[in-house]
This record gives C-alpha cells, sequence and structure tokens, in this order.
C-alpha cells in the first residue's frame, strides 16, 4: 500500500511539474519574446501564414514554386474537398517530372513574352521539398517584376520595394541565401484591390 500510494504521489507531483508548471512556462516565454511565431506567423488578415505556400495563378500575384495539389485527402465541415500541396516523390530523372517541368516552362514563358531570352530560374519550375516552401529567389521575384508592376499599375520600384519589404536575409550572412516572401507579397498585393 505504501508503494502504490507513493507511486500516485510522484505521478502527481510529475504531472503538475511537466504537464502544469513547465506547459505555462514555455508558453508563457513564447508569448512573451516569439509572440507572432508562437501564434503561427499569421499576415494580417489572419487568413494565412508566412510560412505556408498558397498556389496562386493569377497574373496580378508573384508566383511561388510549384506544388503538387491534393483534393483527396481533406475536407472541410461540410465534406467538401480541400486542395492542398503535398510533397512529390518523383524522380528528377522521372518522364513525369519532366513533363511537370516542361508544362510550367510553357506557361511562364507565355505570361512572360519580354523575357523569352532569358533563362526562368529553376525554382519558378520545379517542387519544394516539402511542397509548401512559400518562398522564392530573388532572381524569381525579379523575373516577375516586369508582369507584376503591369497588372498592378504599379511602378518597378514599388514592386521592388515590396520584394525588398519582404526578403529573408540569410543567416548569419553566411548561411542560406536571400529568399522573398510569397505569401506575404500576394496578402500585401490583395490588400491593394
Amino acid at each position: 500500500m505504501k508503494k502504490s500510494l507513493r507511486a500516485l504521489m510522484f505521478l502527481f507531483i510529475f504531472t503538475i511539474v511537466c504537464g502544469v508548471i513547465y506547459t505555462a512556462t514555455v508558453t508563457a516565454y513564447a508569448q512573451l519574446f516569439f509572440d507572432e511565431e508562437a501564434n503561427g506567423s499569421l499576415l494580417e488578415n489572419e487568413q494565412s501564414s508566412r510560412l505556408l505556400a498558397q498556389f496562386n495563378q493569377d497574373e496580378k500575384y508573384l508566383w511561388g514554386r510549384i506544388m503538387i495539389v491534393d483534393s483527396s485527402t481533406y475536407q472541410d465541415e461540410e465534406g467538401n474537398p480541400l486542395a492542398y500541396g503535398v510533397a512529390s516523390n518523383l524522380s528528377p530523372a522521372s518522364d513525369e517530372y519532366e513533363a511537370i517541368v516542361v508544362e510550367r516552362v510553357d506557361y511562364i514563358q507565355s505570361h512572360h513574352p519580354t523575357k523569352s531570352e532569358e533563362p526562368i530560374p529553376v525554382d519558378l519550375v520545379t517542387v519544394s521539398g516539402s511542397g509548401l516552401d512559400p518562398s522564392i529567389s530573388i532572381a524569381a521575384a525579379n523575373y516577375q517584376l516586369d508582369r507584376l508592376a503591369t497588372e498592378n499599375q504599379l511602378s518597378k520600384e514599388e514592386v521592388q520595394a515590396l520584394f525588398d519589404r519582404h526578403t529573408t536575409k540569410p543567416f548569419l550572412s553566411v548561411f542560406g541565401e536571400a529568399t522573398v516572401n510569397v505569401t506575404a507579397i500576394n496578402a500585401e498585393l490583395q490588400k491593394r484591390k
């Protein structure tokens, strides 16, 4: 009986320490020092997160990486399918992947006729590892600059300033590369309507 009581006492103590005190401390710390990150890095419209890509091919918006869209798995409350990006297991050497890339190259060239001689940045025609990467390279953003300026009646300088506001620099100026957040830019463009 003593062992059972002792075991229950330890269970109670560790439940309070690990389940309540630790959790409350970490949550309070996160809310105090990392409020935006702790709450999902939501954009001002609170309908999207700057951490997740959104598939968009409207000419008024910045295009991100290709998304493999799967509407068979997820459903809303009424049972309607929700399309969401998924990772691709296709090999870069596969015919199916090559067909996706060729289709994307043709699509991009048809919407950027003045850039037909320029090579298309690779991140505009390939899928990210997760299928949900919200960022593209600066070269990929700049490739679309003229189209965005024309479609949104903005000057090239205004579009460039928009890119600059949503560019993430490399960590410690060494690790990684500078990237432009497509989701954040598109949310800002949508507010302008």
